[in-house]
């Protein structure tokens, strides 16, 4: 479905761009936080993809939501938004936290468009690249995915399912180096962390069911799915990324993760550099996703 080989070369350019020429992005580092989001603006124009700016304030700065959508008919049926946040923490450039999710984005994005005219699918497909994950706006009304999905809300904007991509660059391999919250480590979950998690609400099964049927049609990727109740409340590790935002709004939405610091040992650490990601596994991710919109046939 990919060539491989050339998706781990652009997946690494973009993580190099993002983590080594840019750096911190979070909002102590307001330059480099507007390099990140003009970057990926100029990447998606550079695909021939119309870019739009959702800009907004936090305190004395000015952030922006990154979004472009690709359409495969004139009325399609169903509609999508894949979502990352290009922030880092403050102290570190977050290669996995979370550049590696927008990489991911960025390459979905260009296999998708060079689909366009070739597939005839019943979808589109929004991508929207969210500032201000990170404290100190997490959890405050400056979360660019809150202001994204609040406005969505307002505009009674079609969302047929929200995935959320949050840290998907850190694979390991020793039994015992996959971790788990109360009180999924008694589930039977693998303990190597080989596997991609798809995590969802009650209000989301059919949509994670779904998806982990496109999945699972990647032998090269070990796939696990969990649904949690009352929308992670009462367990506050899964909320802990922008599809939660949506999960609020009453939208159908998944986290897609390497379960973070559940499994990543640099997980908002200095450490957090780009040599301890696994590129290949990356890849693996873009194809899966491109399965899952690939059966959307019309």
């Amino acid at each position: 479905m990919i060539d491989k080989e050339e998706t781990i070369s652009n997946l690494h350019n973009h993580v190099e761009k993002l983590t080594v020429e840019i750096g911190e992005r979070s909002v102590f580092f307001p330059a480099n936080h507007r390099k990140a989001a003009h970057y990926i603006a100029a990447f998606y124009a550079g695909q021939g993809l119309a870019v739009e700016m959702e800009e907004y304030n936090y305190k004395n700065m000015s952030v922006a939501n990154v979004c472009t959508e690709l359409k495969f008919s004139e009325r399609p049926r169903r509609r999508y938004l894949v979502g990352a946040h290009y922030d880092s923490v403050h102290g570190t450039v977050g290669a996995d936290d979370n550049a590696s999710a927008v990489a991911v984005q960025l390459e979905t994005a260009r296999l998708l468009k060079a689909w366009s005219g070739s597939r005839d699918l019943d979808l589109a497909v929004k991508f929207v690249s969210f500032a201000l994950e990170e404290p100190p706006a997490f959890n405050s009304r400056y979360r660019g995915s809150r202001v994204y999905a609040r406005q969505a809300r307002q505009a009674n904007e079609q969302i047929d399912g929200m995935l959320c991509l949050e840290m998907v660059g850190y694979r390991c391999h020793q039994p015992g180096c996959q971790k788990y919250p109360f009180p999924l480590m008694f589930v039977g979950y693998p303990e190597v962390g080989n596997f991609i998690g798809i995590v969802g609400n009650f209000k989301s099964r059919d949509f994670t069911r779904r998806l982990y049927q496109a999945f699972a049609r990647n032998p090269e990727l070990p796939v696990i799915t969990q649904t949690v109740p009352f929308s992670g409340w009462f367990m506050p590790s899964v909320r802990l990324s922008d599809h939660s935002s949506f999960w609020d709004q009453g939208y159908k939405a998944v986290m897609i993760t390497d379960t973070a610091y559940f499994r990543n040992p640099h997980y908002h650490l200095e450490s957090d550099t780009m040599d301890k990601l696994d590129f290949a596994f990356m890849a693996e991710v873009v194809t899966s996703l491109l399965l899952f919109f690939d059966d959307h046939r019309s």
